[in-house]
């Protein structure tokens, strides 16, 4: 695989010509461990919330927060494009802050693009964004900055209606510059024609196989977030079984006296040893 960093350009360019991975992470070593894998993508997504802070929701995240695990992932991720996720507040005030807060991701977190959620009402953010140079990632179907309007989390373009609506929100965020799209908690035949009808690639969270990509969340993946777990997650390793067994068996080591043994200790020299007996014998 090659090592070249890839860019919002590439991704955009690889509609129709093969799928995209991608993954939310939030601090170097996943970062790091993601980018080895050869994903194409790493957000860090506002989830951080929930997964890394605790919160209920993703809307209590700040700006300050986002920016200081964005710079941890940039410097783990050398292949990867690595997308900010705009938290709640950050660009739904107007244009000029939305602007403002994204080139903060790019200049202080060194993020390579942002994402946004929402549909017509945040295009002339996203126009703007993209004419100061900043890429764009677009979000439509559940939308978790919405929940309060959503009613929870839940499945999004469940009627022909809605769904109808969907197709015609992802064409105005193409049109609008957006070079690539999520699409979450969709049913999978309304993202089988967002994805068909799209000049750019999508990328699905619980929106069925046909689209141009999948992102998941590096916790899911591993298994190490069980608050609750979504239908569209699909664990690989049950790695918090292993963690967990681990740390019980470093307390009982520390606890039995087992740990640290020799191997983990360090010593003097025999004649700093001698020495240093010597000045004891003196002191006492």
């Amino acid at each position: 695989m090659s090592g070249k960093k890839i860019t919002a350009p590439d991704v955009a360019a690889s509609k129709g010509e093969r799928k995209l991975a991608m993954v939310t992470a939030y601090d170097y070593s996943s970062a790091l461990l993601a980018d080895k894998s050869g994903v194409d993508m790493i957000l860090v997504g506002d989830s951080l919330a929930m997964v890394v802070l605790g919160h209920e929701d993703t809307l209590s995240v700040t700006m300050d927060e986002m920016i200081h695990h964005v710079r941890a992932v940039t410097k783990g991720a050398k292949r990867a494009l690595v997308v900010a996720d705009m938290p709640f507040l950050s660009f739904q005030a107007g244009v000029e802050s939305a602007v403002m807060n994204a080139g903060r991701f790019l200049k202080e977190g060194r993020a390579q693009a942002v994402k946004v959620e929402g549909g017509r009402s945040v295009i002339p953010q996203i126009e703007a964004m993209v004419r100061a140079g900043i890429p764009v990632m677009g979000h439509l179907g559940l939308t978790p900055q919405h929940i309060a309007a959503l009613g929870g989390f839940k499945v999004q373009s469940k009627t022909a209606r809605a769904a109808i609506l969907l197709i015609e929100e992802a064409l105005a965020l193409a049109e609008a510059g957006c070079f690539a799209l999520v699409l979450e908690a969709i049913p999978a035949e309304a993202a089988a024609e967002v994805t068909a009808r799209l000049p750019i690639p999508t990328i699905g969270i619980g929106a069925g196989p046909a689209c141009d990509g999948q992102v998941l969340v590096y916790h899911d993946i591993l298994g190490l977030y069980d608050r609750f777990k979504p239908k569209f997650v699909k664990q690989y390793a049950d790695a918090s079984s292993l963690i967990a067994e681990a740390l019980t068996r470093y307390a009982s080591e520390v606890r039995l006296g087992a740990f640290p043994g020799t191997e983990h200790s360090f010593t003097m020299t025999d004649q700093e040893r001698a020495a240093f007996k010597e000045e004891l014998l003196r002191k006492v």
